[in-house]
């Protein structure tokens, strides 16, 4: 089927017409093996079926990744969970309400550092975090960091800033080199390091229900600004990223490319608790929970979060089974990828062109 982008950038076939099935796939995986359940749909182009193989941006999912990094720093003495933030930024970020209380990773990767959404969290290429957390509307001024749970995406540009400034190495390829590459990924954080070359042409293109394009537009060759660019527009990360001041650039709260093949690849690192990357020790602190929710000390958004560990959502069953794990939820796709550790099983599950104001839920069984 002939296919063309309109001028407003809506996919449609040549005769004008939308003719684009939504991505349905569902992977089910132990610690050794995977089991395709459902791939159905286009990816993101009229007639191009969407396979296991094709990147897509995993949104939050995204977080897990990252804290997988974390705990391997934490692992090699070059992070400390539960020092100030400061120590390694070089700046000061603090609650206004709370100056004299740290910000800590732990309290960032759990949701329970204060951070909240009422600011912009993307934060231009020349931009500074420092500023945007300088802003009191950035705070939750009611509880002191560590005591409250509430979930917040800009928690994780300041993880990312604050792994840069313990490392002087850029987040992606900071992510590439930890998480990404020793298990053989071919995936990357807003097609930074960790993609080989022509993974941007691979990509399930992200579309609205009308079928407007929400992000990853088909091209061939590499994406002219994978990143967000600077406030005029421009886009040359070599000049503008400041490394440990911006944190935004590469999309650590949700910018992840991989396929669902090498999601699992990942899932099965769960189960086999953390290894090859981790240790047993560091794998259960980051799963934890750190927080669990008891009526009071936090916001459990109508019972969605029950309970969290670092960069880790945990839920409950219906039928009482307990599961670990992370939703995604951005331009039109849902996704979710869980983890059962007492039956030692998990799955990954995505849909595209949702409706964005449809009702949320974890992807488990059914998406959305």
């Amino acid at each position: 089927m002939a296919f063309g982008w309109s001028a407003s950038g809506r996919a449609e076939t040549l005769s004008g017409q939308t003719a684009i099935r939504p991505a349905m796939v569902k992977v089910d995986f132990t610690s050794d093996s995977l089991t395709v359940a459902t791939v159905e749909g286009d990816a993101g182009v009229a007639g191009r079926a969407v396979t296991i193989d094709d990147p897509a941006r995993v949104a939050s999912i995204s977080k897990l990744v990252v804290a997988v990094g974390v705990m391997r720093l934490v692992e090699q003495g070059k992070l400390d969970l539960d020092r100030d933030v400061n120590d390694y930024l070089g700046w000061r970020v603090r609650n206004p309400a709370f100056p004299d209380t740290p910000i800590t990773l732990r309290a960032l990767l759990s949701h329970q550092s204060g951070l909240r959404d009422s600011v912009d969290y993307i934060v231009p290429l020349d931009g500074s975090l420092e500023a945007v957390l300088a802003d009191p509307k950035a705070w939750e001024l009611g509880h002191a960091p560590g005591t409250y749970f509430a979930y917040a995406n800009i928690n994780s540009p300041l993880i990312a800033a604050v792994l840069e400034g313990a490392t002087g190495e850029r987040f992606d390829r900071l992510m590439a080199r930890l998480v990404l590459t020793p298990l053989g990924l071919d995936a990357c954080f807003n097609w930074g390091a960790g993609c080989s070359d022509g993974r941007r042409a691979e990509a399930v293109t992200l579309l609205r229900p009308n079928g407007d394009l929400a992000l990853d537009a088909p091209m061939h060759g590499p994406d002219p600004c994978a990143v967000y660019p600077a406030s005029d527009g421009s886009c040359d990360v070599d000049k503008l990223y400041k490394f440990g001041r911006n944190g935004s650039a590469f999309s650590p709260q949700g910018g992840l490319r991989i396929s669902a093949r090498d999601l699992v690849k990942i899932g099965q690192l769960l189960l086999r608790d953390g290894a090859p990357l981790l240790s047993p020790k560091s794998f259960a602190e980051m799963v934890g929970p750190a927080w669990t929710f008891d009526g009071k000390n936090g916001d459990d958004d109508k019972g969605y979060f029950t309970g969290y560990g670092l960069g880790v959502h945990w839920l409950t069953d219906k039928a009482g089974n307990r599961w670990f794990g992370h939703v995604g939820e951005a331009y039109s796709l849902r996704a979710g990828f869980w983890i059962n550790p007492a039956e030692r099983r998990g799955f990954y599950r995505y849909v595209t062109m949702v409706d964005e104001f449809s009702t949320v839920g974890h992807c488990f069984d059914r998406c959305p």
